[in-house]
């Protein structure tokens, strides 16, 4: 039981839409990842997924809106809910992430920036 420095695990890697755990609570992960541009439409059809923004501004696409996510602040992505995180004007976002174990990267949804292995830092 140590304290983790969120700020210090991210310069431990550099690939965006790639996340990276760094703790696991029950059957939840909790997960750091570099987000810039955009990601591809997907949905959880189990899970909740929570989004916190620790640098920089999230624009989370839903299919009739867009949620701007400022640093500081949080978004819960409710299961079944389909979703694009995207980053505006070539910035590089910086993201915590908690949801189960279970969950799929981009859902039933295959891309090229689908990951199915997250690395513990």
């Amino acid at each position: 039981m140590k304290p983790i420095n969120i700020s210090q695990k991210h310069t431990l890697f550099t690939k965006q839409w790639h996340p990276h755990r760094i703790a696991t609570v029950d059957n939840m992960q909790v997960l750091l990842a570099k987000l810039k541009g955009e990601f591809v439409w997907h949905s959880h059809d189990n899970e909740d997924e929570l989004f916190q923004v620790i640098k920089g501004t999230l624009y989370m696409q839903f299919r009739d809106r867009t949620q701007v996510v400022n640093q500081g602040e949080i978004i819960v992505v409710p299961k079944g809910v389909e979703h694009n995180p995207t980053t505006k004007n070539n910035e590089e976002v910086h993201v915590l992430l908690f949801e189960k174990l279970s969950t799929s990267h981009t859902g039933k949804v295959k891309h090229d920036k689908t990951q199915t292995n997250y690395p513990e830092i």
